[in-house]
């Protein structure tokens, strides 16, 4: 049984910074994609970013490129998501995922199938 466990979320300045941390168990391959999404209020919940574990290649939504990094932490199955240059539109519930349905790993999809229960992000002077 896989779980996802999000945290590090909190309310910071526009500008600001924060680094979110997903702390994963079961899962048991390295094949494996894993990524952080965002829910805005009354928005459909949307990727962040999105990794393929074994090989380390990456994909980003436009709007994030060059502020927010994705990273892995194997040794402690930990997904991390870096946040720099906070815009108040970055506010919203962030969620850590494992485990594509269908398809690659790399279009934005929101196809998961393993949740975590998110934790909230905000973004506000």
């Amino acid at each position: 049984q896989v779980q996802l466990a999000e945290s590090g979320g909190g309310s910071v300045q526009p500008g600001g910074s924060l680094t979110l941390a997903c702390t994963a168990s079961g899962v048991t391959s390295s094949r494996v994609c894993m990524g952080w999404f965002r829910q805005a209020p009354g928005k459909e919940r949307e990727a962040v970013a999105t990794i393929y574990i074994s090989s380390g290649i990456t994909y980003y939504r436009d709007g994030v490129k060059g502020r927010f990094t994705i990273s892995q932490d194997n040794a402690k199955n930990t997904l991390y998501l870096q946040m720099n240059s906070l815009k108040p539109k970055d506010t919203g519930i962030y969620y850590c995922a494992a485990e594509k349905n269908s398809g690659s790993c790399y279009t934005g999809s929101t196809d998961f199938i393993y949740w975590g229960r998110g934790t909230q992000v905000t973004v506000s002077s």
